[in-house]
C-alpha cells in the first residue's frame, strides 16, 4: 500500500506524522525529530502533505519541495474565506 496523503503536525522538536492510503486506511503514524523529517520524506513516493498554518509552515513547505514533488502547495485559496470573515 502506498501513502497518498500525510498530515504533518509541526512542533519545536518532535513532529507527528499521520499517513493514509487512497482508501483512507492508516499506513503510518509516528513521531519524528526535526533532523529526521527530510530523510523520511525523501524515502517516500510523491504524495499530498497537509500541515497547519503557522510561523514555520512556509519553511517546512520549502524544505519538503526540495526533498521531492509533493503536490499542490498553495494553501491561500482555502484560507480566503476565513480571512474575509474576520
Amino acid at each position: 500500500m502506498q501513502i497518498t496523503t500525510i498530515g504533518l503536525d509541526i512542533a519545536k522538536n518532535v513532529f507527528q506524522i499521520h499517513g493514509i492510503d487512497a482508501a483512507e486506511k492508516v499506513i503510518v503514524r509516528k513521531q519524528l525529530r526535526r533532523g529526521q523529517i527530510i530523510a523520511f520524506f525523501e524515502a517516500l513516493a510523491p504524495c499530498l502533505v497537509g500541515m497547519e498554518a503557522c510561523a514555520t509552515s512556509h519553511h517546512w513547505a520549502r524544505e519538503l519541495d526540495e526533498a521531492g514533488p509533493r503536490g499542490p502547495s498553495d494553501a491561500s485559496e482555502g484560507c480566503e474565506g476565513l480571512r474575509q470573515a474576520q
